[in-house]
């Protein structure tokens, strides 16, 4: 199953400022304590492609995983990819996040993209997300699997000597009752 959904925020700032507020969001000390689940951001790559003005830039990002998929799975920390790709010349920014730990049990993808504001390009930014998650049921949920269809298993079994039970009285019953008019 894929749960996605897409959002679009206006911001009420020029391109060029959200941009550089987009790359200090992780890094920034006063964040730290609004962005806890962010606990470490290391650049891995940079490179400019000086022929079409592209800035590109690979980030890891180690990221505290919600309290469900710990409870579940048993990890504390995912472990993900951000792939960034500036375009200075068409004022565009586009990011796009994607776990690289926990995937054979959860998929996460990210995609945002940062464009100047088609009313006011040189005042406002938009930002339009789009976010696909996919748990992979066969593979992360196996072992709960198996424990649920045991429960459900040992409940059924419960439930049908008491049904047995319930049936044997019935009979009882009807037989008892049968024979008062056999008279």
């Amino acid at each position: 199953m894929v749960k996605a959904y897409k959002q679009e925020h206006v911001y009420k700032h020029p391109w060029e400022r959200v941009t550089s507020a987009s790359w200090r969001k992780f890094t920034d000390p006063e964040n730290k304590r609004v962005l806890s689940h962010i606990l470490d951001v290391n650049t891995l790559s940079t490179s400019l492609d000086s022929s079409s003005g592209k800035l590109y830039a690979t980030r890891a990002i180690t990221v505290r995983c919600p309290w469900l998929v710990r409870r579940i799975i048993g990890e504390d920390i995912c472990h993900c990819v951000e792939s960034t790709v500036v375009d200075a010349k068409s004022r565009s920014m586009m990011l796009s996040y994607r776990n690289i730990s926990m995937e054979k049990f959860i998929e996460v993808e990210e995609n945002t993209r940062y464009d100047p504001h088609p009313d006011n390009p040189n005042g406002w930014t938009v930002c339009k997300q789009e976010t696909r998650i996919r748990i992979k049921p066969l593979s992360a949920l196996a072992s709960m699997a198996e424990k649920v269809e045991q429960r459900c298993a040992d409940r059924f079994l419960q439930n049908s000597a008491k049904s047995r039970d319930v049936m044997e009285r019935i009979c009882n019953y009807l037989e008892a009752e049968s024979s008062s008019f056999s008279v």
